[in-house]
Parts: structure tokens; C-alpha cells; sequence
């Protein structure tokens, strides 16, 4: 017991330690060789297009009609349903994606850095709120605004951040929003505004760039509460990837969800997932729709409550609790309280001054989990379970316990332990 202790311990100053900057804005081609021709990424642990629910499916539609592989919904069906489009998790290359998570060649990817280790981690842009692809929408909105980020705020952003003389330290940006009322799942307007502080002098000082483009750019960024979501997914997944080198111990390196499985990888096991049935959501919806809409649990957003954010760090904005309809203050504490159960310990980067300035957790351990049975809580957006309508609401959702005892057994089985 006190040998895995100290292994968990490598691992966790791996995570304390890690350093994400954001280094620029690609093509995700450019950066991901695995998307070659008709290849598409998406959230979660592995899955087949027929098993996908109705928001992954109306994202690859989305997709494929960017990509140019298609004029109509019905060429793209016909194309999907022939298995003529390949599928690879966002996490087997290094990339993140939020909610359906569907990634192609052509759009843009943030390019994360964890300077500690040298490695990096990618995630598409945000697009803002209403009917957006991560949610299964795909009309010929969707998709002109995917090419307006393909073609105009991904190279302005990238050109931004060249001209910067170190890129973006995320840590810094983290450590003062998270003071401000975000937990970087639900809530990240602090963070988006603390993100446009940073590059906004930049836009508008930059060369052969007319006025018109960078106005609409920074319009954009001021626009959209959530943007450094995204910028926070592919900060953790730099993160969780750098601590996965220390393959030992029972510390969860990855949370994630397909919209029909929920997936956990532990950092003893490397890159063996352990399944079990996503949960539905539970929330407050828009008005007209209820719980019958929603669509089960999906995304690999929790990458956030992997790294301790997100829901786990409920007492850092609890105004969101209202939003998830998790009730108050007094809850959001009780969340927070419950999480450290499960967590090793806090994160001293991260200070909470709701919290009596504790850091926010840090370090799931899979024992912990499965001998309380208590599962991490994870805050999200509910999209409606068709394709195409786009997102209806936002919850809290628990992770499911069966990935965590799968976990555990096939650790104990790893290093020799008779569970029999």
C-alpha cells in the first residue's frame, strides 16, 4: 500500500508540475497526421458510427459537409453508413474534443505545450453558443461558421500568438479566473475575458490584417463566454498526457464519454480503457424541452474533472449551481467536500478563496472510488438526443462505478495481487 502511495505521489507532482502554454492555432492536419483523407476524430473511448447517438452523428454530417466530402445530408449518410469514414478517440493522438468531440482535417486546433515535458495536446476552437456542431448540429450556419474559423480566426489567432514572445501561459490565466468565479467546465467567462485581455492588443497591432477582420475577431472572443473551455480541455488533456509517463499507480489520467459508453484510463495501465453505460445528465432545461430530449452523457470536456476543475471544483463558481440546477452555495460546498474523498490532494496552483483558499482537488484515486463509492461529479451541456437540434440544457452527471472496480481489478491483477 505504501509503495502505490508513493507511486500515486510521482504521478501527482507530474500534474502540480506540468507548465500548458498555448504555442498557436493550426489546421489540424498539420499537426495530426492520422487525419489523412476521410478520417474524423471524436470524444470518448472507441466507438462504431452505428453506435453513436444522434448529436456524434449529426457532428460527422456537420463535418463531412465542411470538408467538401459531400454536397447533401444524404451523399454523407450514404458514406457513413458504407463505413467509408474512418474513426479514431481524440485521445489515441494526443487531442481533446467537446461534446460528439468530431474533429477533421481542416479545422483549426489549438496547440498546447507542457513545457515540463515537452509534449503537446490539440483541441478544435469553440464556436459559441446556440446550434454549433459539437452539439449534432449541422445546417449551412454551422458550417459557415466552421469556415470563417478555418479561414479567418484561426490564422489571425495564430499570427497573434507567433508575434508573442513566449506564447500564453494557461496556468496564470487559470490561477487568477478560478479567483474569479470559474470552475473551466460550466463557467469560464472570467478566463475567456482574462484570454482576450492577453490577445486583443496583439490582434489589433498586427500587419497586413484589415481593420474589418480583426474587429469581427475580437468580437467574436468577446462574444463567447465559453471559449476557453477549449483552451482549458487541450491545457488538461497537455497535462494528464505528461503524467502519463509515470506508468505506475492507481491515479485516473483520463474521463471521458461517447454518448454510450464512459471511459476511464489509469495511469499504472496505460492506454487500457475501462468501460461501463454513460449516465443521463440531470439538469435544468430550455424552455420547451425536458429530460425526454436529452441526450446520455458525452465529451471529453471532463478531461477538466480529470485535472480537478469542473464540477469537483463546484465551490469555485457557485453561481453555476443554479445554472446545472445543483442548488446553492451550501451545495456547491458539500460537492467539493465529497470530491476530496476521492482526490489525493489539493492542488496548491489552483486557490480557492471560497474554499478557505484550499487548492482545488487533485488525483483520482481509483481505490479511493471504489471503497467509498463515491464517483467524480462532472459538470455539463445536455445536447437533444437528435441530430441537428443542438444543445437543450446543462446538468451534472456522476461518472458510472463499474469503470472504476473494472479499473482496480485489472490493476490488482497487474501487479500480482490474488483477488479471488
Amino acid at each position: 500500500m505504501d509503495e502505490i502511495n508513493v507511486q500515486n505521489q510521482r504521478v501527482i507532482e507530474k500534474l502540480k508540475g506540468a507548465e500548458p502554454f498555448l504555442v498557436d492555432v493550426v489546421p489540424a492536419h498539420t499537426v495530426i497526421p492520422e487525419l489523412n483523407d476521410k478520417v474524423l476524430l471524436h470524444a470518448g473511448p472507441p466507438i462504431r458510427y452505428e453506435e453513436m447517438t444522434g448529436p456524434m452523428q449529426g457532428s460527422c454530417m456537420g463535418a463531412a459537409l465542411f470538408e467538401g466530402w459531400a454536397d447533401t445530408e444524404e451523399e454523407v449518410t450514404a458514406m457513413l453508413e458504407k463505413g467509408e469514414i474512418t474513426f479514431i478517440p481524440c485521445h489515441h493522438v494526443n487531442a481533446v474534443g467537446p461534446m460528439g468531440g468530431i474533429t477533421s482535417k481542416n479545422m483549426p486546433v489549438l496547440v498546447v505545450e507542457n513545457r515540463e515535458n515537452g509534449n503537446r495536446a490539440y483541441c478544435t476552437m469553440n464556436e459559441g453558443i446556440g446550434k454549433v456542431l459539437r452539439f449534432g448540429a449541422y445546417s449551412q450556419e454551422v458550417v459557415d461558421r466552421l469556415k470563417w474559423m478555418k479561414n479567418v480566426l484561426g490564422p489571425t489567432l495564430s499570427q497573434t500568438i507567433k508575434e508573442m514572445d513566449d506564447g500564453i501561459n494557461l496556468n496564470v490565466i487559470v490561477a487568477k479566473a478560478i479567483t474569479m468565479g470559474d470552475e473551466f467546465h460550466q463557467r469560464n467567462i472570467a478566463a475567456s475575458l482574462l484570454f482576450l485581455k492577453e490577445v486583443a492588443p496583439g490582434i489589433l497591432a498586427l500587419d497586413g490584417v484589415d481593420l474589418s477582420i480583426k474587429e469581427e475577431v475580437v468580437q467574436f472572443l468577446a462574444d463567447t463566454d465559453q471559449f476557453f473551455l477549449n483552451v482549458m480541455m487541450a491545457s488538461g488533456k497537455a497535462t494528464v498526457d505528461g503524467a502519463r509517463r509515470v506508468e505506475e499507480g492507481t491515479i485516473v489520467t483520463t474521463l471521458t464519454r461517447n454518448g454510450k459508453d464512459f471511459g476511464i484510463r489509469v495511469s499504472g495501465l496505460g492506454d487500457q480503457w475501462f468501460t461501463a453505460p454513460v449516465n443521463l445528465p440531470r439538469g435544468l432545461y430550455f424552455t420547451g424541452f425536458t429530460e425526454e430530449d436529452g441526450n446520455p452523457d458525452i465529451g471529453d470536456s471532463a478531461i477538466t474533472e480529470t485535472i480537478g476543475v469542473g464540477g469537483v471544483a463546484m465551490i469555485a463558481a457557485p453561481g453555476v449551481t443554479r445554472f446545472v440546477g445543483a442548488g446553492g452555495f451550501e451545495d456547491a460546498l458539500e460537492t467539493s467536500d465529497e470530491m476530496m474523498q476521492i482526490y489525493v490532494e489539493h492542488n496548491p496552483n489552483y486557490s480557492i478563496p471560497t474554499w478557505d483558499f484550499k487548492g482545488a482537488p487533485l488525483g483520482i484515486d481509483i481505490r479511493k472510488v471504489v471503497e467509498t463509492g463515491i464517483t467524480p461529479i462532472i459538470n455539463t451541456g445536455i445536447a437533444h438526443k437528435q441530430a441537428g437540434v443542438g444543445q437543450v440544457g446543462a446538468g451534472t452527471v456522476r461518472a458510472p462505478l463499474a469503470c472504476f472496480e473494472k479499473a482496480l481489478v485489472a490493476y490488482a491483477e497487474s501487479i500480482g495481487l490474488d483477488i479471488d
